[in-house]
Parts: C-alpha cells; structure tokens; sequence
C-alpha cells in the first residue's frame, strides 16, 4: 500500500476571501502566522492544523492555502522532474543565508580547526574519525546490523568483515576515503557513478540475493518500511531514469544552466534527493545519494565536511528522513522540505563537532601538561591511553593504531612497544594478531 499524505479539504475556501486576507492591513496576526510557517517554520499541514496560537476567526485550511499561496509566490525553480515530468521547486527561507555565510567562512579553510589548536597530525585523525561514523550510520540507516562499537572495532583493527552488515560498512568507509584520496577532484560521468556503486556495494547482494546493479525495465523498486509493508516510494520507470541520469551528470558537472544562483550545499542536498528520488539501481541507492553529497562538497572545496559524519546526525531522526523525502513528492514538488530537513541535520553535526573538538581539546592539553613531564609520551600515546582506560576489554593493534593516526608501521610500532615498556599496556597473542590492553597503571594518568 502506497503511503499517501493527509491533506486538507480546500474546496470550500473562498478565493474573494484569500485574497481580501492578504491586503487587509488590520490582520497582522494572520500576516505574521502565514509568514512564519513559509519563511521560517517550514512545516507541513499535519502539524501547521494543531500550531497555537492561531489567528482568531480564520480557519486553518484558510491560513494552509495563504501560506501555500506564498509558497507558491516566492518558489524557485529547480532541474529535477518528477515522472510526470513536473519540476522540483523550492524556497530560501530566511535562515539559510546566514546558515551559508557561517559555513563559508569555517568549512573551507584552516579556521575550522585552527581556532581550536588542531595540529596538522590530528586533522587527519579528526578526518578519519568523521569517515568511520559516517560510513557506520550511513550503512545502518540501510539496515546494516551491527552495533557501532563494534564496526569501529573492525575499521580500527583492519579486520576482514564477517557478514553483509559489516562488508556494508567497510565498503562506504573505503568509498569515502578513496573520494578524498582520490576522486574529490574527478568529473562525473556515467562510468564514475557506476564506479561509486560498484565501491559501497562490493561482496554485498540485493534482496533478490544478486549483485547490485543498475535495475532494468522489468524491475520497478518500492521503498517499503520492513515492519509495516507501507510503500513510501516507487521509483520511476527504467527509461525516465536513464534520462534524468544524463541530466544529474552535467548537474554535478555544473554543465546545466539554472535561473539562478544555487548555493553548493543547496546543489549538493538537491543531487542526493535526486539519487533517492531516481532509485537507479536494485541496492545501494541511500549510500549513493549520501557518497555524491560528500563527494561534490569535497569538489567545491568544502573539504572540512569529511569531518561532519552527517549520517549519525540523520540517523537519530530516521523517520523525518523518510518522511522530508514524502513531503518533498506529495506536497507539490516541493524540495524545500527535504533542503530544510538536511540543514538542520548539517548544522547538528557541525554542533557536535566542536562539541567534541572543544572537549578533546581541553583534555588533551591536560593530559598533554601531564604526560609529556612526567611519562615522556607524545599525543598519539596518550589519545590511545584516553580511549583504552575504563575498560579492560578495549584493545588496540597495530593495524588500528597506524589506521587511526594514518601513521607507518615503524611509528606505531614504537608507539606501543614504548607504552609497554612504561608499564600502561599489556599484549596477548590471538592467532596470527597481536592485541594491546591497558593496564591498572592507566589509573596514575585518568
């Protein structure tokens, strides 16, 4: 069953009416109501019929059709059809500006980590950090099983996945370092995209238990809710797809003219709805859309969001995420809805970042004052000792410490042998690896 939005009853509004509540100078209180739920508060009918205060004497289907009238009024126009090849629209609203400015001036350049004294070596780990969670949350918003210890666990240790849930997870962790490795700087072109596929679903099967392909015309997909059956999605036909696909190459190539300016977050949100829209192939369309978000950022310089895992910040409000997909095809082609949702999940992740920044930094200046006086052990050491002490069943290898400080064996190496030597951690041999634990002697340091 197709999931289908309620929406109110307008037949009975009087357009005389409309429009003499529109130039009516007296009715501020309507004025004020309709510009906030267009400009401000981007909310749909469900949760705009039950908003109070409302103004008196005026029904809410009333004030629904003058704030979709608004809408309608200050809309732009997108590239992005839907399968009746009606377009996608979508509106500024009023935060996005100094949204963008912010952005602009703390993601592209040096100041997003400078203003917290990051050295150059632990940008790196900052960027490897960001890697890891998102390829996890963006593998587990597709049903990837598995906790996120434990897949931190396996990209740390360089262990070999032992299921699809892990192969999943691996995949998208090398897809998102071979963007910034490799391809960040790469123009997009049919056998780029099928390249990017190929990547996040490698050794991975589609639910027909087949590799994941490009889908032909005998294979309609349906985004459908596991627990309930309800079909959220159904993509458009084989023949439409390879059109707009055509189209969404010289989009991210920047080939394609628009009326105006679009702001390269705005284009980068607009060519992963495309992707989820379009649904090109039998698995791995989420992890697509959300790889190109990240790889056309890195194109236009935005470097800094390899740091921004913006997967975890979606995949604490999972439903909303589906849902800013619905609105944004039900309600009119309206793009606004999906633009406003990943926003403010950017803006979330970009909070918890220098949350985060800010408190590693603080101990780690600490620990630093602490450990390099009295124990001789550089930042490396003592950031492995940090995230070991508390539990004595974490571990480390030397594969996860030279993965996670993108260093060379011989340094991890004396990294550790140093730490043993000083008493903080202990090694057991399982098979052919060698794991590191810490020891009560952590306890002088924490």
């Amino acid at each position: 069953m197709l999931f289908k939005l309620q929406k109110p009853d307008l037949a009975n509004i009087d357009q005389n009416e409309l429009i003499l509540a529109f130039i009516d100078p007296k009715k501020e209180d309507v004025h004020d109501f309709v510009n906030k739920f267009s400009k401000t508060e981007y909310l749909y009918w469900d949760k705009i019929q039950y908003k109070e205060p409302s103004p008196k004497n005026v029904s809410k289907e009333m004030l629904w059709s003058m704030i979709k009238l608004i809408r309608r009024q200050n809309s732009l126009p997108t590239v992005i059809s839907d399968k009746n090849k009606s377009f996608f629209t979508w509106l500024k609203l009023d935060y996005f500006e100094e949204f963008f400015h912010n952005l602009d001036m703390n993601t592209g350049g040096e100041l997003f980590v400078e203003k917290n004294d990051v050295s150059s070596a632990n940008k790196q780990k900052l960027i490897t950090r960001g890697i890891m969670e998102e390829a996890i949350a963006s593998s587990q918003l597709e049903g990837a099983a598995t906790s996120r210890q434990a897949a931190k666990k396996m990209l740390r240790e360089g262990r070999k996945p032992i299921n699809q849930s892990e192969q999943m997870i691996l995949n998208s962790y090398l897809a998102m370092k071979a963007i910034e490795d490799e391809y960040k700087d790469s123009e997009m072109s049919m056998d780029l995209l099928l390249e990017f596929h190929g990547l996040i679903t490698k050794d991975t099967l589609d639910s027909e238990g087949e590799k994941p392909r490009i889908r032909n015309a005998q294979e309609p997909i349906c985004v459908v809710d596991r627990s309930t059956g309800i079909v959220y999605h159904e993509a458009p036909s084989s023949k439409f797809v390879d059109d707009e696909l055509q189209k969404l190459i010289k989009f991210t190539n920047d080939e394609l003219k628009t009326p105006t300016f679009i702001h390269p977050i705005i284009k980068a949100i607009m060519i992963h709805f495309w992707i989820g829209y379009l649904h090109p192939f039998t698995d791995g369309n989420g992890r697509l859309a959300r790889l190109l978000f990240y790889w056309y950022l890195m194109k236009k310089g935005y470097w800094a969001f390899a740091y921004l895992p913006i997967s975890k910040a979606i995949k604490k409000s999972p439903i909303q995420y589906s849902m800013a997909y619905v609105l944004s095809e039900q309600d009119d082609n309206d793009l606004t809805y999906f633009i406003d949702y990943n926003i403010k999940k950017i803006k979330l992740a970009l909070h918890e970042f220098n949350e985060y920044l800010s408190k590693q930094t603080k101990n780690n200046v600490q620990m630093r004052d602490k450990c390099e006086k009295k124990y001789n052990l550089n930042m490396r050491q003592i950031q492995l000792l940090q995230y070991l002490q508390g539990d004595q069943n974490e571990r480390t290898s030397l594969t996860a410490h030279m993965n996670v400080n993108q260093i060379t064996k011989m340094t991890a190496s004396k990294d550790l042998k140093d730490l043993l030597k000083k008493g903080f951690l202990d090694c057991k041999r399982q098979g052919k690896y060698i794991f590191y634990y810490p020891t009560e002697r952590i306890k002088e340091i924490f």
